[in-house]
């Protein structure tokens, strides 16, 4: 008796449960409008199954370390490596294809010691970072460990003054900050590590992005920039139009040290998307939108509708707020600037700031036309907008900023020495916040709790401990800009120039960027000063 009960369960289990499920997904294939699989209903849900695996499995087996985007396997380690262990060491040499036409750095003869820098170092502040104890075949073991490190800063007469004439200016004491990332793409919990790590690195910012400012944004203690979208969420009345109350209360916020036009993004010059998925009623109340409507920003300002219009705004903000206050573009072309230049020159108005945004930027959802060929990548937008200022004599009427995939201090250093002012990146941040580039930004189950709004996905990213994190990963981009600044001779990455950067042909002849791209004469503004 006993051994017929068991035969019976073995046969349901081994062979009648297996039948059942190839009977279930038989019936099953009769139902989707997928083809292959309503003709091959084993093999069609076999090939579906591997075409759902397959990105996943090219991410760690199958793509190279550098080939794969948009960002390889190497740059990833670095910023994970950078934020986890505070260092970027590496064994047997690079991986780059140094046979392929690139940008280099030219390091001089007589490099300078690391004493000889102008970086202030004098205030050690307190600091944790992982240490490995074990490297196992399938798991590491490692732990936290105090220190006390430099932050390396600029000495005040390094500082890049942001809105000198403004009544509230904006000093920066670093290079680097945390790129637009708006609440709804974003989570809270993202929002608070990044802004704990910002403040605690000193001489770093973050950006709000056009979603409107969170409370976790101001929490954190970093110095802040409120950028408003042309769909004016945060910013707006319950009609939708702009409100200058509101802009008035905001810029009373001593945490809040400029504000920012979103003229253009890259990858998304047709506007911001967020999922409905992603709009909790938080972010409906801050957006002043309906919960779970899907929501695409304008891609223009409908009450600016040309260059005089946009300046003229820009104008009345700055005399409101007494903060600066500037744009963010993406270039198509060098002569577009003409108009917006000449305008600037004409009625004398000027942005505080200009933020160059490349092509190959975009930290959430967009469109894959947009991203693939919209707008010019960073470094030749950076080299038009540079480039046409000096042309105008109005360089020295704003501060740049540029964005657009600059994650690591050696592509830092090359957007310095085009005329960069300083940095931003959103998704370095990102990805020292635990991102593990799974590409689902869009759909609000982000597995690193970084792209979330959903509490129970974000449960996966611990602000008290990723902020430790974002607070390595800001110092080691500024120790690396000093070290690649001292190998030039130089004792401050402020000193870039393009005479420091070389590019190699296909050819392989070695051009400097200043032989390639020579600054035009300043124009008539000059004398101005």
């Amino acid at each position: 008796m006993v051994l017929w009960t068991i035969l019976t369960v073995l046969l349901v289990v081994f062979i009648g449960g297996p039948l059942c499920f190839f009977l279930w997904l038989r019936n099953l294939a009769k139902k989707p409008q997928h083809s292959i699989i309503r003709a091959y209903p084993y093999f069609g849900w076999i090939r579906y199954a591997m075409e759902m695996l397959g990105p996943k499995l090219r991410q760690y087996w199958f793509d190279d370390d550098n080939g794969a985007r948009p960002f390889s396997r190497a740059d990833y380690l670095g910023i994970v490596f950078s934020a986890k262990y505070r260092t970027d060491l590496i064994s047997f040499g690079s991986k780059r294809d140094f046979e392929q036409p690139g940008y280099y750095i030219a390091n001089g003869l007589f490099p300078l010691l690391k004493e000889e820098l102008r970086v202030d170092n004098q205030e050690k502040v307190e600091g944790m970072k992982y240490k490995i104890d074990h490297e196992g075949l399938f798991f590491r073991k490692e732990h936290l460990a105090e220190d006390q490190i430099p932050r390396w800063l600029f000495h005040e007469e390094e500082a890049v003054v942001v809105g000198g004439e403004r009544r509230e200016p904006w000093k920066l004491y670093g290079p680097f900050g945390a790129s637009a990332t708006s609440y709804g793409s974003v989570g809270e919990n993202y929002i608070l590590s990044t802004g704990y790590g910002c403040q605690m690195a000193g001489g770093s910012w973050l950006n709000t992005g056009e979603g409107g400012i969170a409370p976790e944004h101001l929490s954190g203690g970093a110095d802040v920039v409120a950028q408003i979208g042309p769909g004016l969420f945060g910013f707006r009345d319950h009609e939708g139009n702009f409100s200058i109350e509101v802009f008035r209360k905001i810029a009373l916020e001593p945490a809040i040290k400029a504000f920012e036009l979103k003229f253009g993004q890259g990858a998304k010059i047709q506007g911001g998307h967020l999922e409905g998925a992603k709009v909790t009623a938080k972010v409906a109340s801050i957006r002043k939108v309906k919960e779970g409507e899907t929501i695409i920003s304008p891609n223009r300002f409908s009450f600016l509708r040309n260059a005089e219009a946009a300046l003229e705004f820009i104008k009345r903000l700055q005399d409101e707020g007494g903060k600066p206050v500037g744009i963010k573009i993406v270039v198509g072309y060098q002569l577009v600037l003409d108009e917006f230049f000449g305008a600037m020159k004409r009625l004398q108005i000027y942005p505080d700031f200009i933020t160059v945004d490349g092509s190959e930027g975009g930290s959430g959802a967009t469109y894959k036309a947009m991203a693939d060929t919209m707008g010019l990548p960073l470094y030749p937008a950076l080299l038009a907008v540079v480039d046409k200022a000096h042309e105008y004599g109005i360089r020295h009427r704003f501060k740049i900023f540029a964005s657009g995939k600059l994650i690591a201090a050696d592509k830092i250093a090359i957007a310095l020495a085009i005329g960069a002012d300083a940095v931003n990146s959103a998704r370095g941040f990102m990805m020292a916040n635990g991102c593990i580039m799974a590409l689902q930004c869009h759909t609000g189950k982000c597995p690193a709790g970084v792209t979330t709004t959903d509490p129970k996905q974000q449960e996966a990213l611990v602000p008290e401990e990723k902020k430790w994190r974002v607070m390595n990963y800001i110092i080691s981009i500024r120790q690396g800009l000093f070290a690649l600044a001292a190998a030039c001779g130089l004792d401050s990455p402020r000193k870039f120039t393009r005479e420091h950067i070389v590019f190699m042909g296909a050819d392989g002849q070695v051009r400097r960027l200043s032989e390639l791209f020579p600054l035009p004469e300043e124009g008539p503004a000059v004398a101005d000063k």
